[in-house]
């Protein structure tokens, strides 16, 4: 681990691009995760690089980063195109976690257009679309980091802001952070087959598939509202908040592609704690300098293997499923109770306090959880497929 350089001290591998990490001089980066910026600000045609105070390794590339470049790299975004974070407006009269958790649907079970045609939830496709006719994994929240979490509305920073969204403390909301599920995978692993981690040569091609796998990551999202919505006995809504955090778009002539980064230009942005902390909903407003970026959550500080091996050392199944917070965990998984552990995670604090510091956002208010769902633990459920697991593993 090594100290990461603040707003004030831009790093430049090269001529060409520039790199600079949004945190203060006192928060600390893995130095894996400033060698991967180095390292994309080294390719042909980058412009700049923006670290997020989240910022850590992931696969070929920095997770909690914004990239420009004059040339489009699908390794950039990854493989779970279309992931991002969205929020419900929640109305029951009463919200006892412990019997809440026991009424949330198998949300590891896919919808099938056929065999669950009469299912209610279907209402929030409109139209019966279902982008690139993907109904692998449709409905379901995927592993990794993802997670379908009901929340209360905490401290509430900016009233009137809070107002224009119709929250105010005490609120109950519903988070649901998931991706394309296995669309995105397939449009990288099409591209890596001809190109490796080379460019994309057809721009427009790579960016008509991958349109198609973000729109549907916001559909299964949706989907996902509705199950609950229904099972938990509460209308669905329309989401307040949904931003994609892996995703390229064209901007100023250029190709700004975000891995783990939530647009940050005027948005409202849920950047997510851990289970056993609150998240913050912000109101972003980065500039240039961050490539209008913010980022999306607090941050791996330990690898899964790292954490798996200290969190068997330190928590028992019991303690991981009642949080700090006071909140329950639906999660038949042990090993993904340890590898997404609260202790495995940054201080959602201090991410928060480096977005504020550098300007980059404003809280809005906190949503604190009161059950969070990852995978499925009922009596005589099916056992979590792990090959599933690995081919959906929610790498933001």
């Amino acid at each position: 681990m090594s100290p990461v350089h603040s707003l004030g001290e831009p790093l430049s591998p090269s001529p060409a691009a520039t790199v600079t990490v949004f945190a203060s001089a006192t928060s600390w980066i893995e130095s894996d995760a400033l060698a991967q910026c180095h390292q994309v600000a080294a390719l042909d045609g980058m412009i700049h690089v923006a670290g997020m105070p989240d910022l850590h390794p992931g696969k070929g590339a920095p997770i909690g980063a914004a990239m420009t470049s004059t040339l489009l790299y699908p390794f950039l975004v990854g493989s779970d195109i279309g992931c991002g974070i969205a929020v419900f407006p929640v109305k029951l009269k009463r919200a006892v976690p412990e019997r809440l958790a026991a009424r949330f649907p198998d949300l590891d079970r896919a919808l099938d257009p056929e065999r669950d045609a009469s299912d209610p939830a279907w209402a929030a496709v409109a139209g019966g679309d279902v982008p690139a006719g993907h109904t692998d994994g449709l409905g379901t929240v995927g592993r990794g980091n993802h997670f379908v979490e009901l929340a209360r509305i905490g401290t509430v920073f900016e009233p009137g802001h809070a107002a224009r969204l119709g929250l105010d403390a005490g609120d109950l909301v519903l988070v649901v952070h998931s991706g394309s599920r296995g669309l995105g995978e397939r449009i990288l692993r099409a591209h890596t087959e001809a190109y490796g981690a080379g460019p994309a040569p057809d721009p427009a091609a790579y960016l008509a598939r991958h349109d198609e796998a973000v729109r549907w990551g916001s559909l299964n999202r949706r989907l996902l509202a509705a199950r609950v919505a229904y099972a938990l006995g509460f209308e669905p809504a329309e989401p307040i908040v949904d931003q994609c955090h892996n995703l390229v778009e064209i901007r100023d002539g250029g190709y700004l592609h975000r891995k783990g980064a939530a647009p940050g230009d005027g948005r409202d942005v849920l950047v997510a704690g851990t289970r056993g902390t609150p998240s913050y909903l912000v109101a972003a407003h980065a500039g240039p300098d961050a490539n209008h970026s913010v980022a999306h959550g607090a941050g791996r500080k330990m690898s899964r293997a790292d954490a798996l091996r200290r969190g068997r050392a330190k928590h028992t199944v019991d303690e991981l499923r009642r949080t700090p917070v006071g909140s329950l965990v639906v999660c038949g998984d042990r090993q993904l109770l340890f590898e997404e552990a609260p202790s495995a995670y940054k201080r959602i604090e201090h991410v928060i306090t480096d977005l504020v510091d550098h300007g980059l956002a404003t809280p809005v208010a906190t949503t604190v959880p009161l059950v969070t769902y990852k995978t499925l633990d009922a009596a005589g459920s099916r056992r979590p497929d792990r090959r599933d697991g690995r081919r959906g593993r929610g790498r933001a």
